[in-house]
């Protein structure tokens, strides 16, 4: 197969990594746990403009009324590789994260201080490969010499190299360009590229004028699942675990919430994402979303004392990353299960 780059190094991206954290969260420090005068506990939040409870429990304020004397700050981010980046600079505590860029940042000889407390979603219909109309290409395997756009270190860039390496596809049979969201929304207006492996909302833009060739709840079927994790830091462990219970018991009232009132979560997702509630309620019916006592249990995540399935869909993934020369060295079963933090999850769904 032929091989990929290598991907830049974790100490060459510390630089941009800082630079990034500072312009998100400006002003604060390094410390996790306090504010910078000393006064009262933070959470610097990282999410995505993504359908999940995490808009949820941001939209209803679920976490601001679980810690009053905490200050809730919200980062949006457009890619997986800007979450890994601003821990790295240490200028997030709790983030959403696919399960591909959380295989890469655990891997090598300095993986990023975070570990894996919950599971937003599993990726289905939510994440899926669109074509232009006008190609003509009608399956992946007609993808062959054509241009195609997705956010690398994301786990639509996985899916993709997935999708063509089930179709029988080298990456160098295709030309890979690196574009978040909306730059491949302008790129496909412009005529720029031909396909598109990404994420709502982007990607029901693209289907308007697109088709649809396949799916991350079809490559999830043919043995490469992704999911959307959520993770936290380790200077959160060890300064203020209470708040990431707090945010646990949020993050399964908004799983619940998106059961048990599906039209207030859809008005919820509709206000965060500026969309109708007619699209926002499409766009989460195509999201895989689990219980909370399905995410603490040993099918998903896995209980207090023991990692679940995660443990190996993140293994696997990495093992296919490394493959593709995406990293430079799978982590080992044991380094993933290191990174799992389990502790108080029964609570949190209780």
């Amino acid at each position: 197969m032929t091989r990929l780059p290598h991907s830049p190094s974790r100490r060459l991206l510390l630089a941009g990594a800082l630079a990034a954290a500072s312009a998100a969260v400006t002003g604060c420090s390094s410390d996790t746990g306090t504010s910078p005068s000393g006064g009262a506990k933070r959470l610097r939040i990282g999410y995505f403009a993504f359908p999940s409870g995490d808009l949820l429990v941001k939209n209803k304020r679920l976490l601001e009324k679980a810690l009053p004397d905490h200050t809730i700050t919200w980062i949006k981010f457009d890619s997986g590789a800007g979450v890994n980046q601003a821990f790295l600079g240490r200028s997030l505590d709790i983030a959403a994260l696919g399960s591909s860029p959380f295989a890469r940042g655990v891997s090598g000889s300095s993986p990023i201080p975070y570990k894996v407390a919950w599971i937003l979603d599993v990726a289905g219909e939510n994440e899926a490969l669109v074509v232009r109309k006008d190609t003509g290409v009608s399956d992946v395997a007609g993808l062959k010499g054509r241009t195609i756009g997705t956010p690398f270190a994301s786990t639509s860039h996985y899916s993709l190299l997935a999708a063509l390496e089930i179709a029988g596809l080298e990456p160098a049979d295709v030309k890979l360009v690196d574009l978040q969201p909306q730059a491949v929304l302008a790129a496909w207006q412009r005529g720029d590229i031909d396909a598109a492996y990404v994420w709502l909302p982007t990607l029901d833009e693209l289907r308007r004028t697109g088709t649809q060739l396949t799916s991350s709840k079809e490559t999830g079927g043919a043995g490469r699942p992704t999911l959307d994790l959520a993770v936290v830091s380790d200077d959160l462990i060890a300064k203020d675990p209470g708040a990431i219970d707090a945010w646990r018991k949020a993050e399964a009232e908004a799983l619940r919430l998106l059961t048990s009132d599906p039209e207030g979560s859809v008005e919820a997702v509709a206000a965060e994402l500026g969309i109708s509630t007619a699209d926002a309620r499409a766009q989460l019916k195509q999201g895989v979303f689990l219980s909370p006592e399905q995410v603490a249990s040993a099918d998903w995540l896995g209980t207090d004392g023991r990692p679940g399935k995660l443990l190996t869909y993140v293994t696997d993934t990495g093992r296919f990353l490394a493959d593709q020369r995406q990293i430079d060295v799978a982590p080992s079963e044991d380094v993933v299960r290191k990174a799992f933090y389990l502790k108080g999850l029964s609570r949190a769904v209780a």
